[in-house]
């Protein structure tokens, strides 16, 4: 009695487990999520707090030190890094891989309540917290532009209608919106009138606060009817703001319009995007946890016309990078590349058993091995991307063994003259601890990656478990239908049977065997010298270990590339501004470059204000000869050739190229 005795006794039985794994397998496929990397949990917070006019030292004294003090005292924090810029704190906390992301984020919140007490009072909004994912990139980047409409009413139709839309879609777990500011009104005071009326700036500020207050009224409660107030002081338009009186001076009012200039703007007005030199808002979408990728951007796609329909006439939605493409290419790569190690791996099969039962066998539990294993992928929580179709695809020579072994011991029982059947249990029942324990050194080799701690451990452990649940699940139609199998279909072997082709692959495999049989007995009889060989040969794979680059992740072709253009430290927003628009124009000038759209201002992506940031986006890889890599060195050094013609019309005073900005950090994404 064996394992496989029962699957082998009761043929249809086993046919329809078979045929379950198969439906099973179909189901997970098409319900695993689709993303580039495997979902990490990574345990980083980033908590950005804001002080408008603030100069760097007043924001590190004032926001960012009493933050760090009470985050300082969080259990299980790792390292905590800040920055503080002009208007602008953000402190970057790191915690223990094994520390739960849910429960850190709470502590921060707590820790923010508590430092709520030292912060400054005139904040215009608390201090927020996100969690930083190295696998949240963003899945599309969108673009709003227009020719007619200021960036104030882009800004807030990306503010209150376009991300409020795009976070109802299924899969979409967080829109930001880059160079994304809130109208405002802004005052600009005269100081030479606030001077002859003798009114400081802080009594002008005073008199707007007072007189624009937005708070309850109370009610009115009478005998028969009860009223509530909705009135209340505070101004919606900036008009308003122009008669609010200031003081008095000789016994009339001075009003705000004789001493300032009230003009609708926006919060900060030192922040800009751009696409294809024009004013734009940026919009990244980022997917939900678990979500599928490719799904959630076909639904984006489908409400982005509705959207588009629902808005101003004059604005333009354009998705700028849509990351998809690359990631449809990659798996379409992979899974082409699965499915022909399969059929390579089959006509292996053929050519060295030399039977077309047996092949149809092995044929049978490869397909089904795989398909199984995306069925207990799906059990796992697991994601269809490039590292656990990287697995399978390793896998596939992995999952045939133990069939192979079980074939080749059933047809030499049958060779010995037993029946299928009888051949068939007999050998099932000499070859089952042979498959279990195959199986078990199989999985022993990556018992390393599955307990590897860090950031590495936690990658690659969808990887290794693909792999183990592969060999697991090949063991198992190993071991209960490819005896099955065998007992139905394979006869006794007769040379006369096989056709010609295969009989005819018989000669070169004997002298392989022949050739392999005289090199053998030569290296024997040279003992020292193959010890030598050894040896060396053991040198030189440490050596070439030491000297071969090393990295996290291979640099991949996405057609997205991201570059960083650094001005002079003191170097005015409007300057920056020209100097950006002249080294987008000769990015945007590449034969290989699609579109170009930057961001410039303090702000999430930039800390400082002479630092602007590019997103290229290059044609389709089958549309260019060059790999992104070659392209960013060429674009490198397009900006370096610019740079140097800027210095030297600075020093010739013919143009006014004031300023030397220089670009660094061009990187593929």
């Amino acid at each position: 009695m064996s394992v496989s005795s029962p699957f082998i006794e009761r043929p249809v039985a086993t046919s329809l487990l078979a045929v379950a794994v198969f439906i099973l397998g179909v189901m997970g496929f098409t319900k695993l999520p689709i993303s580039s990397l495997p979902q990490v949990d990574f345990p980083t917070v980033q908590v950005t707090t804001q002080l408008p006019g603030a100069n760097p030292d007043t924001v590190a004294s004032l926001v960012t030190a009493p933050l760090e003090r009470q985050f300082g005292q969080i259990a299980a924090l790792a390292t905590m890094s800040s920055q503080s810029s002009f208007g602008l704190s953000q402190i970057t906390l790191q915690f223990d891989l094994d520390r739960d992301i849910d429960g850190a984020a709470q502590d921060i919140q707590s820790a923010i309540n508590a430092a709520a007490s030292t912060l400054p009072k005139n904040l215009p909004y608390p201090p927020t917290y996100s969690k930083v994912n190295p696998a949240d990139a963003p899945i599309v980047t969108l673009a709003v532009t227009s020719k007619i409409e200021p960036l104030r009413t882009l800004s807030d139709l990306a503010d209150t209608l376009i991300s409020p839309r795009l976070s109802e879609v299924s899969g979409v777990g967080h829109v930001t919106v880059q160079v994304g500011v809130r109208p405002a009104v802004r005052i600009q005071a005269d100081l030479a009138r606030l001077a002859s009326y003798k009114i400081g700036l802080e009594d002008l500020r005073n008199a707007i606060v007072a007189a624009n207050v937005a708070g309850a009224k109370g009610a009115m409660d009478g005998i028969h009817q009860a009223y509530t107030l909705a009135s209340n002081d505070q101004i919606a338009a900036a008009s308003a703001y122009a008669n609010v009186v200031i003081a008095y001076r000789n016994a009339a009012p001075v009003l705000l319009k004789d001493v300032a200039q009230v003009i609708e703007g926006l919060e900060n007005v030192r922040v800009g995007g751009w696409y294809k030199g024009q004013t734009a808002i940026i919009i990244d979408v980022q997917r939900q946890p678990g979500a599928n990728t490719i799904d959630t951007v076909d639904r984006l796609r489908l409400a982005l016309p509705r959207l588009a329909r629902s808005m101003p006439a004059g604005v333009d939605l354009t998705v700028i990078n849509d990351r998809t493409d690359t990631i449809r290419a990659s798996i379409k790569d992979v899974e082409f590349t699965l499915v022909l190690s399969s059929v390579l791996v089959v006509l292996v099969v053929l050519f060295f058993l030399r039977t077309v039962r047996a092949t149809i066998i092995a044929g049978v539990a490869l397909p089904l091995s795989l398909i199984g294993t995306f069925a207990a992928m799906w059990l796992a929580g697991f994601a269809l991307d490039n590292l656990s179709l990287m697995a399978l695809t390793i896998g596939t020579g992995f999952v045939v063994d133990d069939a192979i072994v079980m074939i080749e011991n059933i047809v030499r029982q049958i060779d010995e003259g037993k029946s299928p059947f009888r051949a068939a249990l007999d050998g099932a029942r000499e070859i089952g601890f042979t498959v279990i324990s195959l199986t078990f050194s199989l999985i022993a080799v990556f018992i390393p990656l599955l307990f590897m701690t860090g950031l590495v451990g936690r990658m690659f452990r969808e990887f290794a478990m693909t792999l183990t649940l592969a060999v697991l699940v090949s063991a198992a139609v190993s071991l209960t239908l490819t005896p099955m199998m065998c007992a139905l279909i394979l006869r006794g072997h007769d040379d006369r049977q096989t056709p010609w082709l295969l009989r005819m692959a018989e000669v070169p495999l004997t002298q392989l065997q022949r050739f392999y049989e005289t090199t053998l007995v030569w290296a024997l009889r040279r003992q020292a010298l193959m010890l030598f060989v050894t040896v060396a040969t053991l040198v030189l794979t440490i050596a070439l270990y030491i000297i071969v680059p090393k990295g996290f992740l291979p640099v991949q072709d996405t057609g997205l590339l991201n570059m960083v253009l650094e001005g002079a430290p003191d170097v005015s927003f409007s300057e920056m501004i020209r100097l950006q628009t002249q080294v987008e124009d000769v990015i945007a000038k590449d034969s290989d470059v699609v579109a170009v759209s930057s961001v410039l201002g303090i702000g999430p992506l930039n800390a400082t204000q002479n630092a602007g940031r590019f997103s290229i986006v290059l044609k389709p890889k089958s549309a260019r000869k060059l790999s992104a890599s070659v392209i960013a060195e060429r674009l490198r050094l397009a900006a370096t050739m610019w740079r140097a013609r800027a210095f030297m019309c600075s020093r010739c005073r013919m143009c006014r190229f004031q300023r030397r900005p220089a670009a660094r950090n061009i990187s593929t994404r």
